[in-house]
C-alpha cells in the first residue's frame, strides 16, 4: 500500500506549502506527493492524469481538500467512485473524509446521494416548466430568447459544476448561448422583463 498526495495550485506564481505541509503531517512521503499548476475548473491536468494512471488497488489518494481533486461535486464523486471500483481509497484532511474508515464511506455515500437527489430535482423542474409551456402552446426547441426560468436554471447549474452541454440540453438553448449568459454577455436578470434576446449583451459601464 502507498500513500500518495495530489495538490494543486491555480498558477505558477502560487504557493503549495500550506497543501504540502498538511499532507506530509498526515502521513504522506514528499515523494508521493504531486503537484499541479492549473485550473480548478479544468478536469483533465497532467499531475492528475498521471497520478490516476498510477494508483493501484490498496493506495490511498490524500488531498489537503476536496475542491483541490475535483472540478465540481459531480466530478468529485465520479473520481472517488472510480478509485473505489478500483480498490484505491481517499482521504480529505480538511473534511476529515476517509473512505477507509466505515463512517468515511457512508459519509461519502450520503454526499452523493445528496448531489444526485439535487440533479434529479433540476431535472424534474425543468420537465414541469417544459410541460407548462406546452399547456400554454409557447413554442418549445431551442428558442431566439432567454427567459426567466432559463436565465436562473443556467446559473444554477453551472454552479453546481454541470457540462454546458448538459445545461444546453436541459434549457433548451445552444451551447453558444448558455456560455454567454455563463459569461455574462447576456443582460442579467434585472435588466429583462420576461425575456432576453440571445443577441443583447452588456453594455460596456
Amino acid at each position: 500500500m502507498t500513500q500518495w498526495g495530489y495538490a494543486r495550485v491555480s498558477t505558477v506564481d502560487q504557493d503549495a506549502a500550506l497543501q504540502l505541509d498538511a499532507l506530509l503531517a498526515a502521513g504522506v512521503d514528499r515523494a508521493h506527493i504531486v503537484v499541479d499548476h492549473a485550473s480548478g475548473m479544468k478536469e483533465s491536468r497532467p499531475g492528475l492524469d498521471e497520478l490516476l494512471g498510477r494508483l493501484e488497488t490498496g493506495d490511498v489518494l490524500t488531498v489537503w481538500k476536496l475542491d483541490r481533486l475535483g472540478r465540481s461535486l459531480s466530478h468529485l464523486i465520479r473520481v472517488v467512485d472510480e478509485l473505489g471500483d478500483r480498490g484505491v481509497e481517499f482521504r480529505s484532511i480538511t473534511e476529515a473524509l476517509d473512505t477507509t474508515t466505515p463512517v468515511g464511506r457512508l459519509l461519502f455515500h450520503v454526499v452523493g446521494a445528496v448531489a444526485q437527489f439535487e440533479r434529479e430535482m433540476t431535472t424534474e423542474r425543468t420537465r414541469a416548466a417544459l410541460a407548462a409551456a406546452r399547456a400554454s402552446d409557447r413554442r418549445l426547441g431551442r428558442p431566439s430568447r432567454v427567459n426567466r426560468h432559463q436565465y436562473t436554471l443556467i446559473q444554477q447549474m453551472a454552479a453546481a459544476g454541470e457540462p454546458q452541454g448538459v445545461i444546453a440540453s436541459t434549457t433548451g438553448l445552444s451551447r453558444a448561448v448558455v456560455g454567454r449568459v455563463i459569461r455574462g454577455e447576456i443582460a442579467s436578470l434585472a435588466r429583462f422583463d420576461g425575456v432576453v434576446d440571445q443577441d443583447e449583451s452588456l453594455q460596456q459601464s
